[in-house]
């Protein structure tokens, strides 16, 4: 679920995702793992900033459930990136 009101550093992550994500598993399609690991590191920030101002065991049930799936494509980017370095170290 996507939450309909989301606080700006969730909004600001959410978006960097969505960026990010392509591009690193684009990278990682190309095998240019340097590539990748660029794409991944403009999330530093927005997951900072978002684990700094949000909740994210919030109250609300919809806000929950949307903070918890950001941070599952976050994993998911990452955890794809590190498969691909595992191979190609």
């Amino acid at each position: 679920g996507v939450n309909p009101d989301p606080d700006p550093a969730e909004a600001a992550l959410a978006a960097a995702l969505a960026q990010a994500g392509p591009k690193a598993a684009a990278a990682v399609e190309a095998e240019d793992f340097a590539g990748a690991m660029a794409a991944l590191s403009t999330l530093r920030a927005p997951i900072d900033a978002f684990f700094d101002q949000v909740t994210v065991n919030d109250a609300d049930a919809k806000k929950r459930a949307a903070r918890l799936g950001l941070l599952a494509l976050f994993r998911d980017a990452v955890q794809h990136v590190a498969d691909f370095s595992r191979i190609e170290g």
